[in-house]
Order: C-alpha cells, then sequence, then structure tokens
C-alpha cells in the first residue's frame, strides 16, 4: 500500500535521475570528440617520433640535448624536412633529380608498381589543384523514386559526352558511399535530372558520413527550426 508521502516522492526521484542521465550523455557528448581528438593527434604525433627519430644518430639525438624524451620532437623534424624537400623538388635541379629518380624506380618491375600506386594516393589525396567538386546535388539512383546525395565534379567531356544520346548535357557526379565517402561511384547524369542544392560540399559530405544523422542547418524559410 503506497502512501501520499511514496506518491508526491517518486516523480520526484524519476525527475532528478532523469536529470542525472540527461546530464551525462550531454558530458558524453561534449567530452568524446575532444578526447578521441586529442588522442588521435597524441598517437599520431608518437607514431612520427617512432618512426624518424631513430633514423638520426645516436650524438645528435634532441633527447641527449633536452634531457627527457620530449614528444613532438620528431614530429618537427619531419615537417621541416617535408618543406625542404618541397622547396628542392620546385627547382629546376630538384625536378631534374625527379625525373631521373622516377626513370630508375620506373625499370623496377615491383617497385615501380608500388610507387605508381602510392605516387597516385599522395597526388590525389594531398596535391592542390584545382580538380574539386563543385556542387552538392540530389539524384535518383540506384532507381526512379530514390534519392542519393552526390558531388558534381565536372561536365562530361570527350568520347563519354558524345556518345550517350541525352537531351541535356551530361555531368559527372560522384556518388559517395556511406559511412566512408572516399569510395563510391562515378556516374554520368543529364543536368536536367539533377537537383542541385543549397548546403555545400562541406555539409553533404558529413551528411553521408553520419548516415543521415548530422543535417546542415535549414535555410529554407519554410522549414520549422530545430528545436
Amino acid at each position: 500500500m503506497t502512501t501520499p508521502f511514496d506518491e508526491n516522492e517518486t516523480p520526484h526521484k524519476s525527475g532528478f535521475f532523469a536529470r542525472l542521465r540527461s546530464s551525462f550523455l550531454t558530458g558524453i557528448v561534449v567530452i568524446l570528440p575532444i578526447a578521441m581528438t586529442i588522442w588521435l593527434v597524441w598517437t599520431f604525433v608518437g607514431w612520427v617520433d617512432g618512426f624518424v627519430l631513430p633514423l638520426i644518430p645516436s650524438t645528435i639525438q634532441p633527447e641527449k640535448y633536452i634531457g627527457i624524451n620530449l614528444r613532438g620532437v620528431g614530429m618537427i623534424i619531419f615537417l621541416i624536412f617535408t618543406i625542404l624537400v618541397g622547396w628542392i623538388a620546385k627547382g629546376l635541379m630538384g625536378r631534374s633529380l625527379l625525373r631521373f629518380a622516377e626513370n630508375l624506380v620506373s625499370r623496377m618491375p615491383v617497385v615501380r608498381s608500388i610507387y605508381s600506386g602510392v605516387k597516385q594516393i599522395a597526388e590525389t589525396v594531398f596535391a592542390q589543384t584545382e580538380r574539386s567538386f563543385e556542387k552538392a546535388c540530389l539524384i535518383e539512383y540506384p532507381r526512379r523514386g530514390i534519392w542519393a546525395i552526390g558531388f558534381i565534379s565536372t561536365n562530361a567531356k570527350g568520347e563519354v559526352a558524345y556518345t550517350a544520346a541525352t537531351t541535356s548535357p551530361l555531368m559527372s557526379v560522384f556518388v559517395p558511399t556511406t559511412p566512408n565517402p572516399t569510395s563510391g561511384f562515378l556516374l554520368f547524369f543529364p543536368k536536367d535530372d539533377i537537383i542541385e542544392l543549397d548546403m555545400s560540399v562541406e555539409d553533404a559530405a558529413k551528411l553521408v558520413i553520419s548516415a543521415g544523422l548530422v543535417y546542415p542547418n535549414p535555410k529554407d524559410p519554410t522549414q520549422p527550426p530545430e528545436e
């Protein structure tokens, strides 16, 4: 048999624990990204240190002069070395040496395959060129009535453009996969079948990576704001 005291106390306790649970989950949402970012950066810097520092002669090891194994010294040395190599490679002598080295590598059966593959990946990821996605868009894929996020890269050219019989110009669209947007499909759509979105390419990529959980702020004034 419950008393009036018990009836009044139960909602109070449940409300108190619900607020504690909500605060705990909010704290997790705030702390987890920061902690993961710090851990990943710390681990990456340690990995670079472990790779670079053993290559330095023991007589000039930074630890010998600093007195402690300071994390990040190898990372700094790697950055300075990489900038120096890039600066030399931009010069006439550097380009000549690079061409000579690449010609030498191209004569090695196994090494040339590894080198060309790694070089292609590095140029795709790090090279700052004009090759970038122009707009985010919606396309009907893999069939009519099903919509997918895509990235417009450029107008189709050459044989692809004039071979396909379409009433409007063909556009090359990259359709990423979830949760890894670096893999996907290169598809060609008539321009009339593409709906361009106002959201940026970065926001569209976040939408793909999060599997539809992270939406950009709505820009449509008729759409109610998020609570």
